[in-house]
């Protein structure tokens, strides 16, 4: 760490720890040993040797030297109770409306609920096995008591558990225990109390668990609002199919294409992102403390307990992992996440391209009254939607990221790590939804300024180099590409050049007669056919819709 000679600002009261290779009292800054660190010339320090003779302690922070720093008024516990204005994810404050449709999957409250969805999907299983004579068939009143308690679950009954919890100090314990006081006045179920959570580990039903809530968000939140983006871009193609506009190539005035077309091509690319993510396999396991069925086994050895679990995981509309340790290898999630990246990151390069068709003045932005683009500029339009859209694409990323690099990895059988990383799947997922809703949002603000475009293709007829020499070639014309080099580049060419210089070429008559017609406006290729039948690229590339099956709370 290094600090500028000119700092106005002191290093005072945290600690740095070396050690010292000769140590001896230090009473000035020329006494320390060379190192990285440097002082200001105005760093006031203090050296100690509390814990040993070999240890220099630095009590350092930055305070600034000419004024005081304001501090937060110290506020009561109560005023500082979680609320929109104290939560410390924006997700949860300042975004809650625009993500809450993810709450009741991915967060604390949606984690207990699925958790107590498998123990009870669990224990009606283990009724159904022959074999397990200690858990008789339940009659239809026993069932329909234990689906109760899945459809009736409440905050309260959440609430509940999670005070139970503070006494178990374990999450899962303490549904088993939750599940136990609830059933254990129903005179046909309390008989088999001890069957709840049966030759499961804590991730038997946490990694269900997972599965599930991350179906359900997907299927319920995300694929709605990504297909509703991409319907949003399609009709924007579409509506826009016949709009000439300049491309750029590294910034340059290149071939002219259509607008429409450049919105087909994100349509397209983000329906094959789309398709990608419905088909990942969301997968389950419940095989014991380290995968191999031990307890199971040694409870009940003439079960085929990996068919058993095979059938169960598929009832819930998952696949099933039969290769496992304590936990399932998560590999599906890295999958997921990394394809949620993909389309993220389409999303950051159109964000980006309207914002620069914005800048160019291609694109106009409605305006709503009473709205403020600039706190200094009145006559500031901002493209704020697609700049917020931007900035939480790359939280969401950063998040999803680290969620499918760490998670398939997990010390011998299983280490905690995951399950603390687990918990913040929403954070992504957050991010994510709230910047499509930006990027909706922002597209409803856009009016296409056709004279602008027009301005640019007019001052742009170097572009018809290209076509020129292309059938100066078909028709054997020698040194096309060369001649047209001259022509145009780093020269200022107009129609008036363009047309002299195809005039004066040995091409037959309809050949030269096409190119005279030829103008920036016009030569954009299949650009207008290419943007008018996006919506039959995107169906073929987009056949699967949902996870499959969609609900399973049915």
């Amino acid at each position: 760490m290094e600090f500028g000679a000119a700092s106005s600002r002191v290093l005072n009261s945290n600690h740095f720890m070396c050690l010292i290779p000769n140590p001896k009292k230090f009473q000035s800054q020329s006494d320390l040993p060379s190192s990285n660190l440097r002082l200001p010339l105005n760093a006031s320090f203090q050296i100690s040797s509390s814990i040993s003779r070999r240890d220099c302690t630095f009590k350092a922070t930055l305070k600034d030297t000419n004024t005081s720093t304001p501090t937060v008024k110290k506020m009561s516990g109560n005023e500082f109770e979680l609320s929109s204005l104290t939560a410390l994810s924006p997700l949860d404050g300042r975004y809650w409306s625009k993500v809450k449709d993810l709450a009741p999957y991915m967060s604390e409250y949606g984690l207990i609920y699925y958790r107590v969805f498998v123990e009870i999907k669990w224990l009606l299983k283990l009724s159904q096995i022959p074999q397990v004579t200690e858990v008789p068939s339940f009659s239809e009143e026993a069932q329909s008591y234990l689906q109760g308690v899945i459809d009736d679950f409440s905050m309260n009954d959440a609430l509940e558990i999670k005070n139970i919890e503070r006494v178990t100090n374990h999450d899962v314990k303490a549904v088993e225990y939750f599940l136990k006081q609830k059933c254990q006045s129903h005179p046909e179920i309390a008989e088999v109390l001890e069957f709840f959570h049966f030759a499961c580990t804590s991730e038997d039903i946490n990694n269900l668990a997972h599965a599930l809530m991350l179906k359900e968000a997907m299927n319920t939140a995300i694929f709605p609002v990504m297909d509703e983006l991409i319907k949003a871009i399609c009709n924007t193609a579409k509506d826009h199919a016949h709009i000439p506009m300049l491309s750029r190539t590294h910034g340059q005035p290149a071939s002219p294409t259509t607008l429409g077309k450049e919105m087909a091509v994100f349509a397209v690319r983000l329906s094959r992102e789309r398709r990608d993510m419905s088909q990942v396999e969301l997968m389950g396991k419940l095989a014991g403390a380290v995968g191999n069925y031990n307890a199971h086994l040694v409870a009940y050895p003439d079960v085929k307990w990996p068919q058993i679990a095979e059938d169960f995981v598929k009832s819930l509309g998952l696949s099933f992992n039969p290769y496992v340790t304590q936990i399932e290898t998560h590999d599906y999630m890295a999958k997921l996440f990394h394809s949620i990246i993909q389309f993220n990151n389409i999303l950051i390069d159109f964000d980006r391209d309207v914002w620069g068709y914005i800048s160019l003045g291609y694109f106009k932005q409605t305006t709503k009254a009473g709205e403020i683009g600039s706190s200094t500029m009145p006559h500031k339009v901002n493209p704020i939607d697609f700049e917020n859209s931007e900035g939480n694409l790359g939280v969401a990323n950063g998040g999803l990221s680290h969620l499918s690099i760490k998670l398939p990895i997990s010390r011998w059988q299983r280490d905690l790590t995951d399950s603390t990383v687990l918990r913040n799947m929403g954070v992504g997922l957050g991010h994510s939804i709230l910047a499509y809703k930006s990027t909706l949002q922002g597209i409803t603000k856009l009016q296409v300024n056709e004279a602008r475009l027009s301005e640019d293709l007019n001052q742009s007829w170097e572009v018809l180099a290209e076509p020129i020499q292309t059938v100066m070639r078909r028709y054997g014309v020698p040194e096309p590409y060369e001649k047209l080099k001259e022509l145009t580049r780093g020269r200022a060419v107009t129609k008036e050049s363009i047309t002299q210089f195809i005039e004066g070429l040995e091409l037959p008559k309809e050949a030269k007669s096409n190119l005279l017609k030829l103008t920036p406006h016009t030569y954009v290729g299949a650009a207008v056919e290419l943007a008018r039948t996006v919506d039959v690229a995107v169906n073929l590339v987009n056949g699967t819709k949902v996870f499959e099956p969609q609900s399973v709370k049915s």
